[in-house]
């Protein structure tokens, strides 16, 4: 394998296929060439030792740090290989949490995430609907590594995203790249600092929470394309006012408006009756804001009258009391 971008080192190979450094990685046999599937190489005709080693190597990470997210670029590896190695990571965190499993493993092919053994990951996109079993987004708010220059997503399109994931049954994993100093640069910093106080107000419509019958509403969804979800956030639009974001805990409802609607939110797939099978609604209310708030609920939807004064920048969050 060698550097494939155009520059000085292209056509380098890389250390690992360096016979100079094989003490750091591994032995190489003569003539072998690494060949990639397209989902982070499988690599199923590396040599035997080198599974081996793959497999002591992550063993000893598990059983020396124990960590609570074990995350591959792709599926599990090497078989048997890789399974023994979620099975470990899974009986080791139980047997830390009183026989409860709090670990996860991710894998980006579907199908193995179908009977539980691992969390769906779908790198840079969004599920096109409600999963059954619960996943996750990774993404990162520029580039995988810190580059000088980039043009970062901006809070708005962080908080659109979340909230557009948790509804429909995912997690978001979001990656802020460091620079050699080893902080975040000062436009990483405001965009945290918005992510934070954002959800200093709204996390209760976030944490714990489950979807709903439909994870959304509003203009954001007519017609919208069907497109793989795998790297489609870069086909997403800032979502506005209209665009209604549903989680819901308990006999409690939360719509996200994307946007602060103004005097008035008007949210009509909470309509009462008819075909909606909407339960009739007891109380709404506005996180963080304090007092109580004037609203309806009637055939044309639910109608909530606001305060001057948003409680939080971009999505804003309504706590509703269903029967």
């Amino acid at each position: 394998m060698a550097a494939t971008k155009p520059g000085p080192l292209s056509g380098v190979p890389y250390d690992g296929v360096d016979p100079a450094y094989q003490d750091l990685y591994h032995e190489l046999p003569a003539g072998y060439t690494i060949s990639f599937n397209g989902m982070g190489g499988s690599m199923t005709d590396a040599p035997q030792a080198w599974k081996n080693e793959y497999f002591l190597r992550i063993k000893d990470l598990l059983d020396n740090h124990q960590p609570d997210l074990l995350y591959t670029d792709g599926g599990m590896f090497y078989g048997d290989i890789g399974a023994r190695l979620v099975s470990h990571h899974y009986n080791l965190n139980a047997r830390l949490h009183g026989g409860k499993v709090e670990a996860v493993f991710t894998s980006k092919r579907r199908n193995e995430c179908e009977t539980g053994t691992c969390v769906y990951d779908i790198e840079r996109g969004v599920a096109d609907g409600i999963i059954a079993n619960a996943w996750q987004t990774d993404t990162c708010v520029g580039n995988w590594h810190y580059k000088r220059g980039i043009t970062y997503k901006t809070p708005k399109t962080v908080i659109d995203m979340l909230c557009d994931i948790v509804s429909r049954n995912g997690n978001l994993m979001l990656n802020f790249p460091l620079p050699n100093n080893g902080e975040l640069d000062a436009d990483e910093l405001k965009i945290l600092d918005e992510i934070t106080k954002w959800m200093a107000v709204n996390s209760e419509g976030i944490y714990a929470t489950r979807p709903w019958k439909t994870f959304g509403a509003g203009p954001s969804l007519v017609n919208a394309p069907v497109v793989n979800t795998r790297f489609n956030e870069n086909n997403r639009k800032d979502l506005t006012a209209d665009d209604i974001r549903f989680t819901i805990k308990g006999n409690t409802l939360y719509a996200f408006a994307m946007g602060w609607p103004g005097k008035q939110a008007s949210i009509p797939s909470l309509a009462a009756g008819g075909k909606s099978g909407v339960p009739k609604i007891h109380n709404v209310s506005l996180l963080g804001h304090k007092g109580k708030l004037n609203w309806s609920q009637d055939s044309s939807g639910l109608k909530v009258e606001l305060p001057e004064q948003k409680p939080s920048e971009h999505a804003v969050g309504f706590k509703i009391a269903l029967a």
